[in-house]
């Protein structure tokens, strides 16, 4: 019981340990984890941010570059001077020189019809007039159509910038070369598996990205509403892996620049620093783990030697008294039986005399009365032995240091449990050193603790077998040696290294207290020697007992 409320105990100063140290060890851990998270994912982020928003600026830079060419050469230039075909080829090598993106260049007048033409096709008398980006064109001023492949096989897209000279109104068109726009998306530094790709409003790709698709594929993309600025955001498509998007509308045209990054590959360090985390906290928790089984196991063995000392202690109180009592009690019945028997032994003397007179000699009960005289003086010799080791115990009650044999002590405490072992059929064998060196130590002392291991011996066989007393000179010369072994049934491995604790029995409830060991361990310690125990299950236990020949203690 007493063992279980410890290890409670042990198990609770565990608990708060770990508690007190694991609350502000991860709360620090993951609060740092959590705002170097938010501070790395925020740089990321902002890298996409800077990457999308410095490309979209190079793409309408591009844009505004040949609509702003087209726009000033519409201008600079009137319809019939661009509707001569050789003027109008002069002025397309002039363009060509600073842009290499222009592959060819159309003048249609407020018909629709192609009035002039320089290029690899023959467009002249072309009718535009039905077509859809003819009407913007005329009505917006400008109109930047998607790209596609047309009769040219080639994928290209066109720009158409509209003026109106009096009273007519006349557009100039341009197709411009997809490679070059292309190149200026692909340029982009990403990973190994990052990407860059324009859709337009219906998601059809309008240049190649670099894994996956090809061009004028529809990509399976959220819808994305009209939206001023960037946006970076994570998510699947098709099933796929999630995948970073930094995401920006252009200026000139209702197309969606879009740059993936792989999360894995910018998270990389973040990864390497969570994963450093957990084996930093996994250190640390081993140490405080650690620290806190260690820190609670000393304190509540420090508890239970203090504990283990108030029991013997008071137990030692206890016995102290009891001891005491029964040593008085032994002198007095001593006293008080020693003299009926000297005056029993004189009297038996007296009519010993009576028998040695010639008429008692010449009765025919002679014998019998001589018998019975010496049958009388046996047993007041036998008495006077009892009383006279009622004596020598209870002058030993007081605590002294005192010059020991030994080998008679364990003799003397023998005799007071023989009647009890022949009872139940139990014999002692004796084994004792006949030269053993004297010792100086308690004798009270010493026969409660032989007294104890005995009785615990007799209990422990129960009927029929035998006990060893064994006494030589220790492996140190200034020590003896004491072994008492038994052939009772022997001591469990687990239950072994508690014989010596508090209050700790393998006896029936009311049948023990679980002390005396306890008590014995602590006066050999207090008389300076060590004691220690071995069994085996089925084959007996044996207790080993070192004593010192000097005193090293006073015990009171």
């Amino acid at each position: 019981m007493i063992q279980d409320e410890f290890n409670r105990l042990r198990l609770k100063l565990i608990a708060i340990s770990l508690a007190f140290s694991f609350i502000p060890l991860f709360s620090l851990g993951l609060g740092l984890y959590d705002k170097f998270f938010d501070t790395y994912t925020d740089k990321v982020h902002g890298n996409l941010r800077n990457l999308v928003d410095n490309k979209k600026v190079t793409i309408d830079m591009f844009l505004n570059e040949r609509v702003a060419q087209l726009s000033n050469l519409a201008l600079t230039q009137s319809f019939d001077g661009l509707a001569d075909d050789k003027n109008l080829e002069r002025v397309f090598g002039v363009l060509q020189l600073h842009s290499k993106s222009f592959l060819d260049l159309q003048v249609i007048d407020q018909n629709g019809i192609c009035v002039s033409y320089v290029g690899p096709y023959q467009l002249k008398g072309i009718n535009y007039g039905r077509e859809d980006w003819f009407g913007k064109a005329m009505a917006k001023g400008v109109f930047i159509s998607d790209v596609f492949l047309g009769f040219r096989k080639y994928p290209h897209f066109n720009i158409a910038v509209s003026r109106r000279q009096g009273d007519r109104t006349w557009v100039l068109r341009a197709a411009i070369d997809s490679d070059i726009f292309d190149s200026l998306v692909r340029s982009v530094h990403l990973g190994k598996s990052g990407d860059a790709f324009i859709l337009n409003a219906d998601h059809v790709l309008q240049t190649k990205p670099r894994f996956g698709h090809e061009m004028f594929d529809t990509m399976e993309f959220p819808d994305v509403p009209r939206f001023s600025g960037t946006r970076v955001e994570e998510f699947p498509i098709a099933g796929g892996q999630p995948a970073l998007y930094a995401m920006t509308w252009l200026n000139l045209k209702d197309w969606l620049l879009v740059i993936k990054d792989d999360p894995r590959e910018e998270f990389t360090p973040l990864y390497r620093a969570r994963g450093l985390l957990i084996l930093l906290l996994s250190g640390g928790s081993l140490l405080v783990i650690g620290g806190a089984v260690i820190v609670s196991n000393a304190t509540v063995r420090q508890l239970v030697r203090a504990e283990r000392e108030k029991a013997v202690l008071d137990a030692s109180l206890t016995q102290s008294s009891k001891m005491a009592a029964l040593g008085k009690l032994a002198a007095g019945v001593a006293h008080e039986v020693n003299n009926p028997l000297a005056i029993i032994m004189e009297k038996a003397g007296w009519m010993r005399d009576l028998l040695s007179e010639e008429d008692v000699k010449g009765s025919p009960n002679f014998q019998e009365f001589e018998d019975a005289v010496s049958k009388i003086e046996f047993h007041v010799r036998r008495a006077k032995e009892v009383t006279h080791r009622l004596l020598g115990f209870a002058r030993r009650m007081e605590p002294t240091q005192e010059d020991l044999d030994v080998n008679l002590l364990l003799e003397q405490t023998r005799s007071f449990l023989e009647n009890e072992a022949s009872f139940r059929g139990i014999t002692f064998v004796t084994q004792y050193q006949k030269d053993l060196p004297r010792i100086e130590s308690d004798a009270s002392q010493l026969q409660q603790v032989f007294l104890n291991i005995l009785d615990n011996a007799i209990d422990a066989i129960d009927t029929n077998g035998s006990i060893t007393l064994a006494t030589r000179t220790g492996e140190h010369p200034d020590e003896v040696l004491i072994e008492i072994a038994d052939s009772g049934k022997g001591i469990p491995k687990e239950t072994l290294e508690k014989i010596f604790d508090p209050f700790f029995t393998t006896k029936k409830v009311g049948e023990g207290t679980g002390l005396g060991l306890t008590i014995s361990y602590s006066i050999i310690e207090k008389l300076g020697g060590h004691i220690r125990v071995t069994s085996e299950e089925g084959k007996g236990t044996t207790f080993h007992i070192a004593l010192p020949l000097a005193a090293t203690a006073h015990v009171a």
